[in-house]
Parts: C-alpha cells; sequence; structure tokens
C-alpha cells in the first residue's frame, strides 16, 4: 500500500499517525520513516484499512484494540543500550601475539 493510501486510510479512521502509532504501541517515527519509501508494510496496511473500514461502519475499533494486550516493540540499534545488532560478533582481526587484546595495533 502507498504511503498516501495509508495516510488516507487513517484519515477515515480519525487519526494522525501519531494516534495510530499509540494505539499499536509502535514509535510514530518508525511508522511516518515509510513515508521516504513511498510504502507501508502490509501489516501496517492491514491494520489502517480495518480501522478505516471499521470507523465507516460505527465500530469502535478503539474498544476492540483495548481488549488486546499489545506490547510495545523492543528498541533496535543505537538506542538498545549500547548494544546494537544483537550477540557480540568475533574480532575479524584478531590481536597479534604478543600485543593487548582489544588494542589494535597500527604497524603494518
Amino acid at each position: 500500500m502507498s504511503y498516501d493510501e495509508f495516510l488516507r486510510q487513517l484519515g477515515k479512521a480519525g487519526l494522525t499517525v501519531r494516534e495510530f502509532a499509540k494505539l499499536v504501541r509502535m514509535n510514530r517515527i518508525s511508522i511516518s520513516n515509510n513515508a521516504k519509501k513511498g510504502q507501508v508494510p502490509s501489516h501496517l496496511a492491514v491494520i489502517a484499512c480495518l480501522m478505516g473500514e471499521m470507523a465507516e461502519q460505527g465500530i469502535d475499533y478503539e474498544a476492540v484494540l483495548s481488549k488486546i494486550d499489545i506490547h510495545p516493540k523492543k528498541a533496535r540499534g543505537a538506542a538498545a543500550k549500547g548494544k546494537f545488532g544483537g550477540d557480540r560478533q568475533e574480532d575479524m582481526f584478531p590481536p597479534k601475539p604478543g600485543t593487548r587484546p582489544g588494542k589494535a595495533s597500527l604497524t603494518k
């Protein structure tokens, strides 16, 4: 789904991107970053379409969503408290014998 269609569906539901993000427990910036791509992931497209249709049919989607225990997504990357990419990786260039581990040698 295009990002413009996504925004149209949110509009049908009477929502802004910020309000949508809050309802589905996602970071607003993660959602709005899709504008650069021009497309939204299919799971967000489905949710937005269902919310838009529910609103048109007079169904309170907020009441429905409040029955679901939605856990916020875990932070990834630099925001994940000093970890990036998960598990610690092995060094590509292990230290040469006789050098201290963790210190890069600039000699050739």
